[in-house]
């Protein structure tokens, strides 16, 4: 855990799925990706990668659909990776298998490998930079080095070392959310949850973050302003896991949400509210 995702910041740590077929799930996040399964009952499973925290939980609903297109909901999770030689060891073992790949981006602030599972929710494997050199000289990220991936030389940096599933110090670096309204969103997550607003790219995308970190939200309307919310049993997102850093500071979300018109919801000690464009998130400490 490092200093970006750890308290006093608010962090993503959990992202719970619904997908069409658990068993098809797990060949391919255990099997394939290399998560353990703390618990399974039934036709859910709860993924980690050191045997303790969650990241992902993946469950069949029994009136699952496929996923829904054009609609609010999940973008990517993004797992975040301890090292270079982590993520050249994942790639080496995607093309081996000839998993199929949508993209490999080199932000400045981090290398992103990008895929889905198989029932199109999407993910982000990355490793970040070094912090000091993320922004420029007026404090903001500096992005002047955007680009490709450079895989020859990540893959070069696993030193020819095989893939053995997740490496215990793999947690979740942020998530990426489909919405249907920026300005609705930035007062969501910048005055309602207290987020800071990292970067906006006009009418496409606005990023948040806590603690100086490049990221730990993003938010696009690239399935269309105004897009939908996807139905309640659509492949896709159920909710994300956001921690905050104590009780104290949860009531004052809490207080600050309800008086923006955005309900909050305890359900068995657990508390849930969802962004304007529906996507639901529980405020955990």
């Amino acid at each position: 855990m490092n200093l970006y995702h750890s308290k006093p910041n608010t962090f993503v740590n959990h992202v719970h799925l619904k997908v069409l077929n658990v068993s098809r799930s797990l060949d391919f996040y255990q099997n394939l990706m290399g998560f353990q399964v703390i618990n399974q009952t039934g036709k859910k499973a709860v993924l980690t990668a050191d045997g303790v925290r969650p990241l992902v939980t993946i469950e069949q609903p029994d009136d699952i659909i496929s996923k829904q297109e054009r609609t609010t909901g999940l973008y990517h999770y993004a797992l975040l990776l301890p090292s270079r030689k982590d993520l050249g060891k994942l790639i080496t073992l995607l093309l081996r298998e000839q998993y199929p790949l949508q993209g490999a981006t080199f932000h400045g602030t981090h290398d992103a490998l990008y895929f889905q599972d198989p029932d199109g929710n999407g993910i982000e494997v990355a490793v970040d930079t070094n912090p000091s050199t993320w922004r420029d000289k007026t404090g903001k990220l500096d992005f002047s080095k955007h680009g490709p991936m450079n895989i020859e030389s990540i893959i070069a940096d696993a030193n020819g070392e095989r893939w053995n599933g997740l490496p215990e110090g793999t947690i979740m670096g942020h998530i990426h959310l489909h919405v249907s309204d920026l300005e609705k969103t930035k007062d969501f997550y910048h005055d309602g949850l207290g987020l800071d607003i990292e970067m906006e790219i006009p009418n496409q995308a606005v990023f948040f973050s806590s603690g100086g970190y490049h990221h730990h939200i993003g938010t696009n309307i690239w399935n269309g302003k105004n897009a939908p919310k996807p139905a309640s049993n659509s492949v896709g997102m159920t909710f994300y896991t956001l921690v905050v850093s104590n009780e104290e500071t949860r009531k004052k979300m809490v207080m600050k949400l309800e008086a923006m018109g955005y309900p909050v919801l305890e359900e068995n000690g657990e508390f849930f509210t969802e962004d304007p464009a529906g996507n639901r998130i529980q405020l955990y400490c």
